[in-house]
């Protein structure tokens, strides 16, 4: 097989394609794509409902538990989220967006929109490609 009809070289190509893109996007602010994505999500599951867990926000952006935390930690050191003890389980970290954690995520957000749009713009059916995209990143194990 050659690589230009493998699915997942193609797919690995075009995941690093567009995580420089990303990153790119997102260097003027000062943001990682972890980062951002961590930001993103406590501000996302926040709005949801009450302070997300550190576990929830790493099952829902799909991270690793402890990296999750190392970089919620530098999110709290820049001022960005509040991570708090839980009343009920000492182990358990409640997150908060802060004000500027808002601010920077609202825009940060924006500018990830458009660079996804300036990537994924010349796909001919968009609702297609996010349906796939969608199948793919199912997960049926539940991991």
């Amino acid at each position: 097989m050659k690589p230009k009809d493998s699915p997942g070289f193609l797919l690995w190509r075009t995941t690093l394609r567009w995580q420089r893109a990303i990153t790119a996007a997102l260097r003027p602010l000062e943001l990682t794509h972890v980062q951002f994505v961590l930001l993103a999500a406590v501000w996302w599951l926040s709005d949801q409902s009450a302070a997300p867990s550190q576990r929830q926000v790493a099952d829902h952006a799909g991270t690793d538990v402890m990296m999750t935390s190392q970089v919620l930690r530098a999110l709290e050191r820049r001022g960005l989220v509040a991570r708090a003890q839980d009343g009920a389980d000492a182990r358990v970290r409640r997150l908060t967006v802060t004000d500027s954690g808002r601010k920077l995520a609202e825009r940060a957000v924006a500018v990830v929109e458009a660079a996804d749009a300036d990537f994924f713009g010349r796909v001919p059916d968009p609702a297609r490609l996010l349906d796939i995209l969608r199948l793919l990143a199912d997960d049926p194990a539940g991991a």
